[in-house]
């Protein structure tokens, strides 16, 4: 296989991968990093995922319309991201026990509907690539190099990418940006100030898991076509751990998405060229790379102080 392969085929086939499976990386990752920069902590991402994943994909899969299993999994993760708001903030549960037992519930009941709905592996015709037709005869993707790495994406996965300044702007430009940071860092100042902290939380947690539930659709109707149980095998958690490794800022999750991602295609490209490396070992790569990022001490010091902590007004 390698024989067949240029090292310039391979480095652009890699740098491709790395970008394409950036994609559910940065919508649970950019939504997550919202959920935490207002102070709650949301562990039940990788749950959301699956649920978008399946009702995505059954979406188009019933309908044959992408744009409707896009909404039918920003749907659902609208739905689990009000259930977990209702645990952790309104309840105040705690945040890390709550959201292992959304995870559960979204693992378990997306393999439930799976199994009941369809029974076996399907496929879909979901977003296709883009390739920037410029003249008849001429496209973007006809670029050396640069092309077939930029230019040979899905619109899901361009709209990923576009989140991360949008989501910058909003957070440092916008007065809804500035109470997100402020109910998660000093939520008695903020509330002093006449912000409604209990109404930002809300807002940001249910924003984090409609992009979760993107991000579970951007698996299954844009970079698999199918849908199989467990299909996100713990990306949700990777994208938590993303959110540290970020130093809670866009361009750090951004970043980091692209060390993962890249990682894994790298993985991915080792084992299609049959290097001597064990798969096992190239597996586990990305999540020893979680570990690292988790284990930074330095990275702590950018967490919004009252990350995790419940709030109750006119209480110190």
């Amino acid at each position: 296989m390698t024989q067949d392969l240029t090292l310039a085929a391979i480095i652009i086939g890699i740098l491709h991968s790395g970008i394409r499976l950036a994609t559910p990386y940065l919508y649970a990752g950019i939504g997550e990093m919202f959920g935490q920069r207002a102070g709650v902590l949301n562990l039940g991402v990788d749950g959301i995922m699956l649920m978008g994943a399946f009702l995505g994909f059954y979406a188009v899969y019933q309908t044959g319309n992408v744009w409707i299993g896009v909404a039918a999994a920003m749907a659902v993760g609208i739905f689990m991201g009000l259930l977990m708001a209702v645990v952790s903030i309104t309840f105040q549960a705690e945040q890390g026990i709550s959201g292992i037992g959304l995870y559960m519930f979204g693992l378990g009941l997306s393999s439930l509907l799976f199994k009941t709905m369809l029974g076996t592996v399907e496929g879909v015709q979901g977003f296709s690539e883009l390739k920037f037709q410029i003249t008849q005869n001429f496209s973007l993707y006809d670029i050396p190099l640069i092309g077939p790495i930029f230019f040979n994406h899905s619109v899901l996965t361009y709209g990923a990418f576009l989140l991360v300044p949008l989501s910058a702007f909003i957070l440092n430009k916008t007065t809804w940006g500035l109470k997100i940071k402020a109910a998660g860092q000093n939520p008695e100042a903020a509330d002093s100030l006449g912000v409604n902290v209990t109404t930002v939380r809300y807002a940001a947690v249910i924003l984090g898991s409609a992009l979760a539930g993107l991000a579970g659709a951007s698996l299954s109707i844009s970079l698999l076509n199918i849908f199989q149980e467990n299909m996100t095998n713990g990306m949700g958690f990777i994208a938590v751990a993303l959110v540290y490794f970020g130093s809670w800022r866009p361009y750090g999750v951004l970043a980091g998405a692209l060390l993962f991602s890249t990682v894994n295609a790298l993985q991915l490209w080792a084992q299609v060229l049959n290097l001597p490396i064990p798969s096992d070992v190239a597996v586990m790569l990305p999540y020893l790379l979680t570990i690292i990022a988790l284990a930074m001490p330095f990275r702590r010091a950018a967490q919004p102080a009252a990350l995790t902590r419940p709030f109750t007004r006119g209480e110190n």
